[in-house]
């Protein structure tokens, strides 16, 4: 295999591989050796089926998996000498090997600019301390309290109040009386007071008391998530069965045995304190480490890879659909086109480029590497994250040439965290919340 390498821009490389008739020859034998191992025709024995057989009846399988093994050796070879630095996904531009003919194909693909790395070592920053006041200690126990909590049934006649958890039907009409489809339920539990509700709607429960029934307005906000009734006004009828309340358990050791499996509660508040200060710790640090990187990005231009700003504007343009969905809305309740969207949040994963793309220049420098380890551990926890299964998705990742892209998200990581280290990190007291 020989290759030439041709610059099309700044970032961007073009290879031609030619591959001798011989090399090519050599892969078709491997992949016809491979499939018989394991096909089966009428009139052979497993395994005794003949090549020349094997190439006719599966020529589109056999060719096209001995063109793509024999591509990616000759990607992995290229690749690993060290030369190119690959940013974006690898483009194949070839047919597929041809018996007596030399194989010539192409590769391109964005790689890392060129430019010099600021001096990081030193670099001044400040990182406030972790501290956690026993206010925020008391929220936590409280929540845990709430959460274990028996509900019982308010024995006493009186009106719905917050706090209370409402047992009610109801059922949604419109001016003229027709129920609204969609709006009603019955023998429903409502927490009030915890904003779960339309306020209109918890006000009109708080007028009535157990077997009572009462019906008025409700007005659905404009940006209400279901479109179908954003904005409009129903007529709510209620009828209110019951009050529960949640009876709250003692603050004793007996309560930090069961919410935290500890002997007692100063263990408990040490384990919400120490937990508290692990986080804190862990978001100084990475606040710390962005002000390290925006100072550097400061210090340095340089050409951005197209691929790699699209691959940032995909992720989000992503995270926001997934926001949405969760809303119960889609892109067409922003009112904005998709193309719109994308050049809204384009600036910022331009900054994400620039960022990663120094990132990798300071791991490069300090020769910083990931091993084939990291690599399958990390996929392991995105398969675990996606709940994909682990070979599907490794699988996918090295068929679409994506390994080199994940090898560089935790490079990237590797060398913030050098930064970090030979940064001059003072520590400074937590600023005070702006009101």
């Amino acid at each position: 295999m020989q290759y030439t390498t041709e610059d099309l821009s700044p970032v961007k490389k073009k290879i031609t591989v030619t591959v001798p008739v011989e090399e090519g020859e050599a892969a078709l034998t491997a992949a016809i050796a491979l499939y018989k191992t394991s096909v089966s025709l009428d009139g052979f024995r497993k395994g005794k089926v003949p090549a020349t057989i094997i190439e006719q009846r599966f020529f589109r399988e056999v060719y096209h998996e001995a063109t793509t093994e024999l591509v990616n050796v000759h990607i992995n070879e290229i690749i690993s000498n060290g030369k190119f630095s690959p940013v974006s996904r690898i483009e194949f531009d070839g047919g597929q090997i041809e018996r007596g003919k030399e194989f010539v194909y192409s590769i391109s693909f964005e790689c890392m600019p060129e430019f010099t790395l600021p001096n990081y070592e030193g670099f001044e920053v400040e990182q406030e301390e972790a501290v956690v006041n026993e206010d925020e200690v008391d929220a936590v126990i409280e929540r845990l309290r709430g959460n274990m909590a028996d509900v019982v049934t308010v024995g006493e006649s009186r009106l719905a109040q917050k706090g209370d958890i409402a047992v009610l039907d109801f059922a949604a009409f419109d001016e003229q009386g027709t129920p609204v489809e969609g709006i009603a339920a019955s023998n429903f539990e409502l927490p009030l007071g915890e904003k779960q509700t339309l306020e209109d709607f918890e006000n009109l429960i708080c007028t009535l008391q157990p077997g009572e029934s009462g019906e008025g307005p409700v007005r659905f906000p404009d940006d209400f998530f279901n479109a179908e009734f954003a904005g409009k006004t129903v007529i709510m009828k209620i009828t209110l069965h019951a009050l529960k309340q949640r009876k709250l358990p003692e603050l004793d050791d007996a309560f930090a045995q069961k919410a935290g499996g500890l002997e007692n509660m100063n263990k408990l508040r040490d384990n919400v304190r120490e937990s508290y200060m692990t986080s804190r710790t862990a978001l100084n640090k990475s606040t710390a480490q962005k002000a390290i990187l925006d100072g550097m990005l400061k210090l340095v231009e340089f050409p951005l890879p197209e691929g790699m700003v699209v691959s940032h504007v995909n992720v989000m343009f992503g995270d926001l659909q997934e926001r949405l969905e969760r809303q119960g809305k889609n892109i067409a309740a922003l009112g904005k086109t998709e193309e719109e969207l994308r050049a809204e949040v384009r600036p910022e994963a331009e900054m994400r480029t620039r960022a990663q793309i120094l990132l990798l220049m300071a791991a490069r420098e300090a020769e910083l590497a990931v091993s084939e380890g990291e690599v399958d551990l990390q996929l392991r926890r995105m398969a675990m994250q996606s709940g994909e299964n682990y070979d599907t998705l490794k699988d996918y990742y090295v068929q679409n040439n994506l390994i080199f892209a994940l090898r560089d998200r935790i490079l990237s990581d590797k060398a913030m965290d050098m930064m970090y280290d030979k940064a001059k990190i003072t520590m400074v007291p937590p600023k005070a919340p702006t009101a």
